[in-house]
């Protein structure tokens, strides 16, 4: 488990609401919980840490749609640069739930946007899917489930969240196959450009490099054997190495 250092100053989720930050940059990075724990350390006099009531840690679920030839799946796996995942994520600790759609666009920007679930009407999820990406209802199936522990950290300027995804489990609602990657720790950098962070330092000193990472599609790989995944098996490897497991 993420050993988290008690020197962190602590931002309450009202205050996190200027950050939310729903089009924006995402720049991700894998490493270890091992090394996270050191990068905790060091960004602890730059960054803020979220607090909702007394936890820090928040258990988080996904289920990711896809057509049934999985063509998301496809258009990230060919390189496509206007891209969309379809979701609905669950924060545990509050229940509550949103239906997700985010959006890549060419030039390096995520756009998502999101309806609660609660009372959300046929109709209305329907309309939000085909308004937001394109797809109706009935061409959509669950096709994975994910669940991680995140921290959420903000920078003093309040211009920037970094997450920090830890315990990250799949199960793939058609193959039936699970896997856990354990002791990997993903990180992603979100704002509204590409602007010097704080971070930038600590990750260089790391040597923490920058590595795209979907879950999504690194699920799908891991899980579904009948899937092509040759673009992804650089990533695959580096999982692998990093969790231990054999890919």
């Amino acid at each position: 488990m993420l050993q988290i250092p008690d020197c962190f100053a602590t931002i309450s989720l009202d205050q996190m609401k200027t950050v939310r930050l729903m089009n924006r940059v995402d720049t991700k990075f894998v490493t270890t919980e091992q090394t996270v724990a050191r990068l905790l350390e060091l960004a602890s006099s730059e960054y803020a840490l979220q607090q909702i009531g007394k936890s820090v840690v928040m258990p988080y679920y996904s289920c990711y749609y896809d057509t049934p030839e999985a063509e998301m799946y496809h258009h990230h796996l060919h390189g496509r640069l206007t891209r969309k995942k379809v979701r609905v994520r669950r924060y545990e600790n509050s229940g509550l739930e949103f239906l997700e759609v985010k959006l890549k666009n060419n030039k390096g920007r995520t756009d998502k946007r999101r309806i609660a679930t609660a009372d959300l009407q046929p109709d209305d999820r329907h309309a939000f899917l085909l308004d937001n990406a394109g797809y109706d209802t009935n061409s959509l199936d669950a096709r994975i489930e994910s669940r991680f522990n995140r921290i959420t950290l903000v920078d003093k300027a309040m211009s920037e969240r970094l997450t920090i995804d830890t315990g990250l489990r799949f199960t793939n609602l058609t193959s039936g196959i699970t896997c856990s990657l354990d002791g990997l720790a993903i990180i992603e950098l979100k704002r509204n450009g590409r602007m010097t962070s704080p971070i930038a330092q600590i990750l260089n000193t790391l040597r923490i490099k920058q590595s795209g990472f979907s879950k999504y599609c690194i699920g799908m790989a891991l899980t579904d054997p009948t899937i092509c995944s040759n673009r992804f098996k650089p990533r695959l490897r580096m999982t692998g190495k990093l969790c231990h497991i054999n890919t």
